[in-house]
This record gives C-alpha cells, structure tokens and sequence, in this order.
C-alpha cells in the first residue's frame, strides 16, 4: 500500500502529472522507494477509482491539456490516517544476504568475487547519494520546515546504512585474506557487537 500513500503525500504538496510523479520518484525517494511508470499510472487510476485524487485539465497555449492529478479532501484523510497508523514490520528478503549464507560452496576466488562485485555497487550507490546530499543542503538553509527536514532525514538515513554496509563488505573482504582466519577475526566482531548495550539513548529511555 506505501506507493499508494507515497502518491498521495506528492499530490498533497501540489498537483502533478503522471510524467511529473515520475520525476518526483526519481528525484526524492527511488534510494528507498522506486517505482516505474506503468506503477503509478496504475496506481493513480485506482486513487481516482476510490475518490483520493481526481485530474483537472489545464489549458496550455497550442498544445494539448496538462492533465494535473490532485489530491482530494479523502485522499488528504487516508493519507493523514496512514501517517498515524503503526507500522507492520515487512518481511525480509534480502538476495545478497542469502546468497552470502550458502556462499561457503564457493571455492574462495568465487566468494572473493561475490563481495567484490557488491562491495563495487555499493560503492557506487554511496556516491550518487552523497552527490544528492550536495544538492540537498541549500534546501535547508533558511526557516526551519518539518517536510525539508523529514525529507532530508531520509537521505540521510541512506547515505549512514550504505556506509556501513561498505565498511562491514570491506571488513568481511579483509577477513578472507588476513593472516589469520577469518572465522577467528568475525568471532571478535560478533563478541564486541553482542557486549555493546543501546548507546545515546534519550532519558528515560529503556
């Protein structure tokens, strides 16, 4: 249901075409929410299906109507709705990860070469969303506004877990290598990380 909302929340803030959601995606939330053309407009026909949205056509000079989608006083309360409702935890599935597991059939050239490539995408991902924070930050200069401020912490929130995945893929890569085996070195990772208590908690916190 989270594209459906994801819609709505970008419809709240002015009214788009399907081609201007597109870029919208692309712009703002693909690094944790990606969707392609054919999803939105499906998704956006439901919307006008059950009441949330409806196009108005916008009269444009020699070319044919820009047809804006907007967000309707319903669409307005199921979005609010959704943003007060608990989460459900999702499930998990991660290819990578699974892949990693049965990873020890591999002769060691075969494992090196799946953390490379990964370590490689990874790397990749971590520039192009530091280069998207460059941009962001002029958009936070000025008067504090809670939807920049949310926005951002989203990216944020991308650029922290991809760096420490680069740092724990670099970490793993150095293991099969090092001098002395790799089991011995994980298992003082695992014993320092299974010591380490919540840390920065706010008071009263628990």
């Amino acid at each position: 249901m989270s594209l459906r909302h994801a819609i709505l929340g970008f419809l709240a803030l002015r009214p788009l075409t399907g081609y201007d959601l597109k870029k919208y995606f692309d712009a703002s939330v693909q690094h944790f929410w990606s969707a392609d053309q054919a999803q939105i407009y499906r998704t956006l026909n439901q919307l006008h299906r059950d009441g949330l949205a409806e196009v108005v056509a916008v009269a444009q000079d020699g070319r044919p109507d820009r047809k804006e989608h907007h967000i309707t006083a319903a669409g307005r309360g199921e979005l609010d709705a959704w943003l007060a409702a608990p989460d459900e935890p999702p499930p998990v599935h991660e290819p990578f990860l699974l892949k990693l597991f049965f990873a020890g059939r591999l002769p060691a050239a075969g494992r090196a070469a799946l953390l490379d490539a990964r370590i490689a995408a990874a790397a990749e991902r971590l520039e192009v969303l530091r280069a998207i924070a460059g941009q962001s930050v002029a958009a936070l200069q000025g008067p504090d506004a809670a939807d920049r401020v949310m926005a951002a912490a989203t990216l944020e929130n991308g650029i922290r877990h991809v760096a420490a995945e680069l740092d724990w893929l670099r970490d793993l890569r150095a293991d099969l290598e090092g001098p002395s085996p790799a089991a011995e070195r994980l298992s003082r990772r695992l014993a320092r990380l299974a010591e380490d208590g919540p840390r920065d908690l706010p008071e009263g916190a628990s």
